[in-house]
């Protein structure tokens, strides 16, 4: 059995939940496979923490919760501290280079892969689809979901009117993720 465990952290108005249910989508609706999500708000509505708990799997998921992701999106340095020491020896870390700082903070075995995310979406005229980089960025960097099952699930998420601008996003985040693996 394929099960994979990641945990997208951040901050409240980020698109954190978004990006996890994108992923879980891609996984769940477009790819054929199982998976679930679990999410957490801090008590505010934005800038507290923020975090997805997902787990895709090739077969039925008896256990949502994340123990120890194989996988962790980072976009603020608060998650990095909080979700760090709970990744698997041999996990991968993918984070915003500008807003997470994984100098010294992770054990030598984790592989850590940076995007400029932030610089990324602001160059497509909206910072707000910087999740969407992301969710580009981890589709990419880590090979877990095709393409074409992550293009579906950001059409069937975004607002009607942006889908244009959120391709162009994901694909920016993608072919970086690639770029990195080549």
């Amino acid at each position: 059995m394929t099960k994979t465990e990641i945990r997208v952290g951040g901050l409240g108005g980020q698109g954190i939940i978004l990006c996890g249910s994108i992923i879980g989508k891609a996984a769940a609706i477009y790819a054929g496979k199982h998976a679930t999500m679990i999410q957490a708000f801090g008590p505010e509505a934005r800038g507290s923490a923020c975090s997805a708990q997902i787990i895709v799997s090739d077969e039925a998921i008896g256990y949502p919760y994340v123990r120890r992701p194989d996988v962790l999106v980072l976009m603020s340095q608060d998650a990095l501290i909080q979700f760090a020491p709970q990744i698997k020896p041999d996990g991968l870390v993918l984070h915003e280079e500008e807003l997470v700082q994984t100098a010294g903070k992770l054990p030598s075995t984790v592989r850590a892969l940076a995007i400029p995310a932030t610089r990324f979406a602001e160059e497509l005229g909206r910072r707000l689809v910087l999740n969407i980089v992301m969710v580009g960025f981890f589709a990419g960097a880590t090979g877990l979901l095709p393409q074409e099952a992550v293009e579906k699930a950001v059409l069937d998420s975004v607002p009607k009117g942006t889908e244009s601008l959120n391709l162009q996003a994901l694909g920016k985040g993608y072919d970086y993720g690639r770029a990195l693996l080549a």
